[in-house]
């Protein structure tokens, strides 16, 4: 036996049946009394009725997809990032097609423009950008797509005037950077991450600059630029300890006491590298990190980092993208701010 159809709901309920749909299916451009929408769904709900998900689509100009741009989902930074995305589209009804980029602006941009003609509800671009990427080209197509009616938002740094959830990478790596100065570190080394990337390139900066300002500046050696990866923190570590050469004993006396990685993945991968040189961790070399991503936090010992809430960081910028977009509106931003964690791994120096 058939369902009731959308004709039958709108008689239930008192209604037309151009106000029945767009109660039920939504609209592009119309909308309907609050409490006639109710009406509607009351009715549809008493009656059985359940809409046909290609008739919304049509009526609102768009799918129930949200897309999300990560640049590696191993990373247990961009996991994270996502959960927060997909559980805030399944809240709202939406379901979410991921894609990876391995930091490719080309691929974004693909992506953006296949979200376009997928007529997906929006797109959220997580992760950091790179300074000399092709962010022209991916603008016009993030602009082109929101143009047409979709939501955009993106996490870490801002592009043009696009809605963009901010991470306060310079001021958290300065709060940590004077945290460790107050348990009386002086001597730093930093994992500084690739040169063009420009998450990477705000931590190690801001941390810097916060030393220098307390009179304890780094060391240009003591500086290692080096992959946004575990490995990349585990190679940046034996640079650094070849840099400085090992002292009496094979021991690396003149490496620094305390070292920064730009996230926590790297931090991992320099306690690694300490280890196969024969250094302690803590008692030899401290080690820090950025994010405090939840799946190493039994990392031993404890790593002390800067905490970003990532989850909720994922829902605020798919919040952003489904807000109203309104052309001579400010720009939407919304900054979020680490907080410091100290842990075992940079203990009070002896």
């Amino acid at each position: 036996m058939p369902g009731p159809t959308l004709s039958e709901v709108a008689r239930d309920a008192g209604v037309s049946l151009a106000t029945a749909s767009r109660a039920i299916n939504g609209s592009a451009n119309r909308t309907v009394r609050p409490d006639l929408r109710e009406r509607v769904l009351a009715s549809a709900r008493r009656l059985g009725y359940s809409p046909d998900p290609s008739a919304q689509a049509m009526a609102r100009g768009r799918t129930t997809s949200v897309g999300l741009v990560v640049h590696d989902i191993a990373d247990p930074y961009f996991s994270s990032l996502a959960a927060g995305v997909a559980d805030a589209a399944d809240r709202d009804g939406l379901i979410v097609t991921l894609t990876s980029t391995r930091h490719s602006p080309e691929r974004e941009r693909a992506f953006v423009e296949l979200m376009d003609r997928q007529r997906a509800r929006a797109v959220v671009l997580g992760g950091g950008r790179l300074a000399d990427d092709a962010d022209g080209a991916l603008r016009r197509a993030l602009e082109s797509y929101r143009s047409s009616g979709g939501g955009v938002s993106l996490v870490g740094q801002p592009l043009g005037d696009l809605p963009a959830v901010q991470i306060a990478n310079a001021e958290g790596a300065a709060d940590l950077a004077r945290a460790l100065h107050g348990l009386g570190y002086r001597s730093f080394g930093v994992f500084a991450g690739p040169a063009g990337h420009r998450t990477a390139v705000d931590r190690a900066r801001g941390f810097t600059e916060a030393l220098a300002a307390l009179g304890s500046p780094v060391e240009p050696e003591a500086i290692v630029e080096c992959a946004f990866t575990r490995d990349g923190g585990h190679r940046g570590m034996g640079e650094l300890l070849a840099r400085v050469g090992p002292g009496a004993g094979g021991a690396h006396d003149d490496a620094p006491r305390a070292v920064f990685a730009v996230n926590d993945v790297m931090a991992v991968g320099a306690m690694a590298a300490a280890r196969d040189a024969g250094l302690r961790v803590p008692e030899d070399v401290a080690v820090a990190g950025f994010d405090d991503i939840v799946t190493l936090r039994d990392v031993t010992p404890a790593l002390t980092t800067v905490r970003i809430p990532l989850t909720e960081v994922g829902e605020r910028a798919l919040a952003l993208a489904l807000a109203p977009y309104e052309e001579d509106a400010p720009p939407q931003r919304v900054e979020v701010r680490g907080t410091v964690v100290l842990r075992e791994s940079t203990p009070a120096p002896g």
